[in-house]
């Protein structure tokens, strides 16, 4: 099941507050950025972030789920409709986010 634009639309909505979101439609679902950092993705409708150690800080009980067949777990977000949770969760976050490889140049 691909996740819904409407569903899209109010996670970012949700992320309004926080410069630099940006997303990547993949397969129908979206990988969501924090000023070029993946933080995670909308997948079947469910928010899911990278488990990194500051997020398991923050998460009283957390729920991990994967978001396809073969792929690692990620933290499941239930707490989507508190926006302020939900920002500072992600700033939160953002230092514990690997750095994006460069990518390589066409010859």
């Amino acid at each position: 099941m691909s996740s819904s634009p409407q569903y899209l639309q109010f996670v970012l909505e949700q992320l309004s507050d926080l410069p630099s979101i940006s997303w990547r439609p993949m397969m129908g679902e979206y990988i969501l950025y924090y000023q070029d950092k993946i933080i995670g993705g909308i997948y079947d409708n469910r928010l899911l972030i990278k488990p990194v150690k500051s997020a398991l800080s923050l998460l009283k009980d957390p729920v991990y789920e994967t978001p396809y067949p073969g792929a690692k777990q990620m933290l499941l977000i239930q707490q989507v409709e508190d926006k302020d949770f939900l920002t500072s969760l992600i700033k939160t976050i953002y230092d514990d986010l690997p750095t994006p490889k460069p990518k390589k140049k066409k010859q």
